[in-house]
């Protein structure tokens, strides 16, 4: 419950009275404009985009009031028929004075209610900054969808085409895959199809970042599948092997092996596989499977390998890429990102080459538990400087655990809402075989509401779109739940 002066605490328990309610209602505002303008002051000096002064300052008194416990003040609002603060992240001191104004209203005290401006206005600003961030869309249509193009595109111009005639308003290019060559190719049939299409289209390129992945496995015998409880070794060097009891693997990155602990766990093929480390030698890790499928499963190169070691989520080659990406994208991506550091590294090395008008803006990939608890100082690091879309990775999981990747993902949608950051909902590949979208398809692409959903690309991918189109149309709306204090 929110801490109030010691005289009110003793009356929390006569809820029902709306003076009681008033006097809370008060105290919690002046809390929130109080301990708002103190977050927000530590982050005024980062602030270079006078666009998102509004947006910072209406973060930091959400951060303040999400400081407090809620719940018991939300259920008491309820039975005046007034609002239970919902829809608050937007609009926080506009929200807080119109249920003040109208708890004055009904204790029969002088009302001023607040202008609807004011309330018009966190929406006004998340528009504004996804159109910053995205371009314009079609104003029957604020959801914006995006599309991770294949290989195949470099050579395929109607493949292009066709995505962006059925309403594609952004084109992701995976940087972890081919080169400048083939890059290039896919952004001259981008541009060719917006000018004969008249349809606008960004270009997002997605740095590769400190990703791991499985280099060349050798395998025992005649076994093909590893199981639960079976053990095998990871190394980053050759596994030059003739004959093992083991399964011995390598890895692209040397850090996962130079930098794991007894205990640390490592997560293979987007979390199909768990193993955790048994045994460390000089050059090899022995792990133990402790989560496979009942059928077994194949450890195969190129398959991601995941742990919670850190890694500098800007490599040489990522640097060696933004030459390219910096005059060529419009959008970029960084994922792995855990600390404002990290992010000023980035923004320094796009500046370096660029003038202040003309740099991408950023999309930040959230998928590990640190980037969570430093999301409010990673949003004003990058907002404050240039266009910012957050990215919700299902990848976080895998450190947080699957129990709560729902809070932790409704907790970024909030800190997001009330920063006005648009925000892109990255689904699941699609399974049917027909273009037809299953039941649990539409509900993960339908919800959460958010600016922008991701597709991996493949055949049926331009029928997807134009459901989509339809369904994200009508279900844009932003929704809140209880009002619990923020992990984060």
């Amino acid at each position: 419950m929110l801490t109030t002066t010691t005289e009110t605490r003793n009356q929390l328990n006569n809820l029902s009275d709306p003076h009681i309610l008033l006097t809370i209602l008060q105290e919690l505002r002046a809390y929130v404009d109080t301990e708002g303008q103190v977050i927000f002051s530590k982050w005024r000096s980062r602030i270079h985009r006078e666009v998102f002064l509004g947006s910072c300052l209406n973060l930091a008194h959400y951060i303040a009031l999400r400081q407090k416990d809620l719940c018991e003040l939300q259920a008491a609002l309820i039975p005046w028929g007034l609002t239970s603060l919902e829809l608050i992240e937007a609009r926080v001191l506009p929200t807080l004075d119109a249920v003040i104004a109208t708890l004055q209203a009904i204790c029969r005290i002088e009302v001023v209610h607040p202008p609807l401006l004011e309330f018009l206005e966190g929406d006004r600003l998340r528009y504004q900054h996804s159109e910053d961030l995205f371009g314009q869309v079609s104003s029957d249509r604020q959801v914006r969808i995006m599309v991770t193009l294949p290989k195949a595109a470099a050579d395929n111009y109607e493949l292009v085409k066709d995505l962006i005639t059925q309403g594609v308003n952004c084109i992701r290019i995976n940087c972890a895959d081919d080169n400048a060559n083939h890059w290039s190719a896919i952004i001259a049939h981008v541009r060719q199809a917006e000018a004969e299409t008249k349809n606008s289209c960004k270009i997002f390129m997605d740095l590769a970042g400190s990703k791991s992945r499985i280099a060349c496995v050798y395998t025992p015998g005649n076994e093909q599948r590893i199981y639960t409880g079976d053990y095998f070794l990871l190394t980053h060097q050759d596994p030059n092997v003739t004959k093992s009891a083991y399964f011995h693997v390598s890895c692209t990155l040397p850090e996962i092996v130079e930098q794991a602990q007894i205990g640390s766990k490592i997560w293979i093929d987007a979390n199909r596989i768990t193993a955790t480390v048994e045994a460390i030698t000089p050059t090899h890790l022995l792990l133990r499977i402790i989560r496979a499928s009942p059928e077994g499963e194949k450890l195969l190169p190129n398959m991601s390998l995941n742990s919670n070691i850190y890694l500098n989520p800007l490599t040489d080659k990522d640097r060696q890429d933004l030459d390219f990406l910096a005059t060529n994208a419009d959008i970029i991506g960084c994922a792995f990102a855990r600390e404002t550091a990290e992010i000023e590294l980035l923004q320094q090395e796009l500046q370096a080459g660029l003038p202040e008008s003309s740099i991408p803006a950023i999309i930040i990939k959230i998928d590990t538990p640190c980037a969570v608890r430093n999301l409010p100082e990673l949003i004003v690091q990058v907002a404050g400087r240039q266009p910012l879309g957050i990215m919700i990775a299902r990848e976080i999981a895998m450190e947080i655990g699957d129990q709560s990747l729902a809070e932790i993902q409704q907790e970024v949608l909030c800190i997001c809402q009330a920063a006005h950051v648009p925000i892109i909902w990255a689904i699941p590949p699609v399974k049917s075989t027909d273009g037809i979208l299953t039941r649990s398809e539409i509900t993960s692409a339908v919800f959460p509401p958010t600016e922008c959903v991701m597709l991996e690309q493949d055949a049926f991918t331009p029928k997807i779109v134009a459901t989509l189109k339809d369904l994200r149309q009508a279900h844009n709306l932003k929704k809140t739940y209880q009002l619990v204090a923020l992990h984060t």
